[in-house]
């Protein structure tokens, strides 16, 4: 756990929780002496360049959470820096909700999730959208996927932390589940040629 995490999410309110509920002292001593992550490390870059999604949250103006999924190809979501990381933002339903909070409020939350190895990390910050910027679109860009980019959602990271596993789902992409049956075919007709032998 680290204190840059604590630094944001533990508001005064959380404190006051946390002490009515005995679990104040264990986390002041995590203030005190974690370290201070912000930055992307190479467990957490290898973790970001196989995610094939994550969720967004961003804050309108009244106040509420707006929480929305974003998916591609494993990979589109790209760290540019050890402190920054961007993805295409193609044209979808044009409700601009995402554009919308940004213009007024840049804070911002990830939430990566790998379902396979039940791994998640939550990432604090601020987001910046970019319109026009054809170097930094074209960078952004997704091999092979033709779509519209309207813009790039750029991410400068403030706090994360690694998230306990239990109870994450274990859940598999179609992929791994067509290359799964595809090798269990393979394995019932091994098994089915060895039987006509004997």
């Amino acid at each position: 756990m680290s204190r840059k995490f604590t630094q944001i999410a533990f508001t005064p309110a959380v404190k006051a929780a946390q002490e009515q509920r005995g679990s104040r002292e264990t986390y002041a001593r995590f203030e005190q002496n974690g370290p201070e992550n912000d930055t992307v490390t190479p467990e957490i870059e290898d973790f970001i360049a196989q995610l094939d999604g994550f969720y967004l949250g961003t804050v309108s103006s009244n106040g509420y959470p707006y929480i929305q999924f974003r998916g591609g190809s494993p990979g589109f979501l790209k760290v540019l820096d050890r402190k920054t990381l961007g993805f295409a933002d193609f044209k979808g339903n044009i409700q601009y909700v995402t554009v919308g909070n940004l213009s007024e409020n840049d804070k911002a939350f990830l939430f990566l999730m790998d379902y396979r190895h039940r791994k998640r990390l939550k990432i604090w910050g601020r987001a910046t959208y970019v319109e026009g910027d054809t170097q930094l679109i074209e960078r952004l860009k997704i091999s092979g996927y033709e779509a519209e980019i309207e813009r790039a959602i750029l991410f400068h990271i403030e706090a994360w932390n690694w998230n306990c596993p239990q109870h994450i789902p274990i859940r598999y992409s179609q992929q791994e589940v067509d290359a799964m049956q595809a090798r269990i075919a393979e394995l019932e007709q091994l098994l089915a040629n060895t039987n006509q032998l004997s």
